[in-house]
């Protein structure tokens, strides 16, 4: 069994995350959310970012975890805690599952739910690519035998332009974004375009 020094030695990534301590339930919310929309996650609550171990008071941050899913996401997370024993400080590991049924939303601070997802050790804001996306992966999503005209043309220009940004899809096509939007999507379910998110944007590419 893996000790709590082992799982610090990972540092944070896709799933996991570091935390001195708990100061804002809504804020620690989107982490939870982004877990559950990705690929699931680990909390280390009472961990430094820098991976020194600060202990922390189990009872007050459950509580801050608690607010967390109950107020702040939607439909209500589901967790599992553990308290880890190291050089006589404690440390509050939360555990979060990936969900069946994205997207979990959490409140911003404009009190809109909005949905966010793990990329490496960065949370961020799902858009509305994958948003969509989300939405065809709940039903099974056939590639058809033969692309139309439209779709040949969408593809070609993301073929021609390696890591394009949607706006430039935009500029670069001559179809209306909402089709754009809508064609998008179908590509990712049928495997034939990616989307890469992380801090600096978010790119697409032929598979």
């Amino acid at each position: 069994m893996q000790s709590v020094k082992q799982l610090i030695q990972e540092g944070e990534h896709q799933q996991q995350d570091f935390k001195f301590r708990i100061d804002d339930s809504k804020k620690i919310a989107r982490t939870l959310v982004a877990f559950a929309n990705t690929d699931g996650g680990r909390l280390l609550i009472g961990v430094k970012d820098n991976g020194k171990i600060a202990g922390v008071d189990p009872t007050e941050e459950i509580h801050m975890i608690e607010a967390a899913v109950d107020m702040y996401s939607k439909p209500k997370l589901e967790f599992q805690s553990r308290v880890w024993q190291e050089d006589m400080k404690l440390v509050l590991e939360i555990s979060i599952e990936k969900t069946a049924n994205r997207p979990v939303l959490a409140l911003d601070e404009e009190g809109k739910w909005k949905a966010y997802v793990r990329r490496k050790d960065h949370t961020l804001l799902a858009n509305k690519i994958l948003l969509s996306t989300w939405k065809l992966e709940r039903f099974d999503q056939k590639k058809p035998q033969k692309i139309g005209e439209e779709e040949t043309r969408l593809l070609n220009i993301i073929d021609q332009n390696p890591q394009i940004t949607l706006s430039k899809i935009y500029r670069l096509s001559s179809l209306d974004k909402s089709n754009i939007d809508r064609l998008l999507p179908l590509f990712i379910c049928w495997g034939l375009v990616s989307m890469e998110m992380n801090e600096n944007g978010t790119f697409y590419q032929i598979r």
